[in-house]
């Protein structure tokens, strides 16, 4: 499940599963090309694969508050609620 999330989110930042590797080859070929230089090329590797971190991480943290928001919608009993109960059955239990 999560990692079919994480496609999700990948595909949504249109990085497909992007890489360090592919990163850094497509930057190469910038610089091949003369569109970047050189001295630049290792910096913009960096920023890309951080910018490309926090987009994710942000996607993350909105797809785990939408998901909340669902289970709260669809009034499914969450892992507190549950333990609460299996609390008071054992409270009620020990009374008998």
């Amino acid at each position: 499940m999560k990692s079919l999330i994480q496609k999700g989110i990948y595909i949504g930042l249109g990085l497909a599963m992007m890489s360090k590797e592919q990163v850094e080859k497509i930057v190469e070929e910038l610089v091949e090309k003369g569109e970047v230089p050189v001295t630049e090329s290792k910096n913009l590797v960096s920023d890309i694969i951080n910018k490309g971190e926090k987009q994710q991480q942000v996607l993350e943290a909105k797809l785990r508050e939408k998901v909340k928001e669902m289970l709260v919608e669809l009034n499914i009993a969450s892992k507190d609620d549950i333990a609460q109960l299996e609390e008071r059955i054992k409270n009620l239990e020990t009374r008998e």
